[in-house]
């Protein structure tokens, strides 16, 4: 295992990364969040809700229950990347998410590039029903493409993917 801490398996809890057991994958937004879970053996991954954004209490209520509910060894949270490799005002919203979720669910968290899942998800998306369910469904499609994405590069690697919420950001210039 790298001791690099873009590749490392551990965060400032300490706690590992689990190399097995159910993930929730998130497509973090400000008004609506899409969810996606694997099997345990990490094969199949299903899109599972979209979360409507409360407030503070109520989201760490949701995903607190979710994590019990699921059986959630861990999240990876979605993290929007420029195509040169910058930042944006979003990714530090996602980074800020991911270390609130892990504080707010005691799990272990990964960030991971998110950078062509929503070209992906509007193309799973383009053969579905109506416009309204489709809309309702999108986040959680995303979600599910953010996971297959990171389930397939940890198999390829034979390693954790992804960032731990710790590491710093890094890359080219924002575009925004």
């Amino acid at each position: 295992m790298s001791s690099d801490s873009a590749s490392s398996s551990h965060d400032s809890s300490g706690i590992p990364f689990p190399r097995s057991g159910r993930l929730a994958a998130v497509d973090y937004g400000t008004v609506r969040i899409g969810i996606a879970v694997c099997d345990p053996d990490r094969i199949l991954a299903s899109p599972v809700d979209v979360y409507r954004v409360v407030d503070d209490q109520r989201d760490a209520a949701y995903f607190r229950t979710l994590a019990t509910q699921e059986r959630i060894a861990g999240f990876v949270v979605g993290l929007p990347i420029h195509c040169d490799g910058g930042e944006s005002q979003k990714s530090k919203e996602c980074r800020e998410f991911a270390r609130w979720l892990a504080d707010q669910t005691e799990l272990p968290v990964r960030l991971f590039d998110e950078r062509f899942s929503t070209s992906a998800a509007k193309q799973r998306m383009a053969g579905s029903g109506g416009r309204g369910k489709r809309r309702k469904q999108f986040d959680a499609v995303a979600a599910l493409v953010l996971l297959e994405s990171f389930l397939e590069a940890c198999r390829y690697r034979d390693d954790i993917a992804g960032q731990s919420i710790d590491h710093e950001p890094h890359g080219g210039e924002s575009l925004e």
